[in-house]
Formats: C-alpha cells, sequence, structure tokens
C-alpha cells in the first residue's frame, strides 16, 4: 500500500516526471543470484518472458523520456518463481530508483537498467 502510493506520487509528482515518455520495444535487466553471485544481464522484448533459475521473468513494457532513451527507464515486469502460484513481483520497476519497487525475495534481485528501441 505505501509502496504504491509513493510510485504513484514518485510518477505524478515533480517536474521530471511531467515528461512524455516514449515507449520502449523492450527492457535491459540486471538479474543477480545471490547465493552463487552470478550477475547476467538480459533483454527481453516487451510481451516476452525468460526463464532464470527458479525465476520466470516477463516484461510487459518498457517507457522512457521522450528523447532520452538513455535517460531513465520504467519498466512493467511480472516476476514469479517455480512451485508459487502468485508472482513474486508484479508492477512498475524504475531504473533510476531501484529500491523503490524493489522485489522482495531471498535468493535473487532483479532490476531494470534502460529500455531497448529497436
Amino acid at each position: 500500500m505505501i509502496r504504491t502510493l509513493l510510485i504513484s506520487l514518485f510518477l505524478a509528482g515533480g517536474a521530471q516526471a511531467q515528461q512524455a515518455v516514449s515507449p520502449g520495444t523492450g527492457a535491459v535487466l540486471r538479474a543477480l543470484d545471490k547465493v552463487s553471485g552470478q550477475v547476467q544481464d538480459v533483454t527481453l522484448p516487451n510481451g516476452t518472458q525468460i526463464d532464470l533459475g527458479r525465476l520466470t521473468i516477463a516484461v510487459a513494457a518498457c517507457r522512457f523520456p521522450r528523447g532520452n532513451p538513455n535517460g531513465d527507464a520504467f519498466a512493467f515486469m511480472v516476476i514469479s518463481e517455480v512451485g508459487k502460484d502468485a508472482p513474486v513481483f508484479q508492477g512498475w520497476m524504475i531504473a533510476s530508483a531501484p529500491a523503490l519497487n524493489a522485489m522482495d525475495h531471498s535468493r535473487y534481485d532483479v532490476w531494470v537498467l534502460r529500455c531497448t528501441t529497436s
């Protein structure tokens, strides 16, 4: 509840959030397995998913400030874990503020780095 409110305030509050956005074609994500220490960068087109370890990561959309694809990234993701009915994460991740709406998982960290444009 509080996390959703903070994200809403972040996206609607400041001049930066008032910028027009453009849709990306996908997202570049970074995944960390905290047990093995393995880090992996993954590029996923919008509407696709990938299996990483026990996770299935799906990217529905990625947006960036109009005219500045390297400026920031806002990605809507659904992350599920094998053997669990409900997603372990579902929502928007923001590249410039990864802790604002982070996935809370004991073994894995996943965050968005940037949107792709082609």
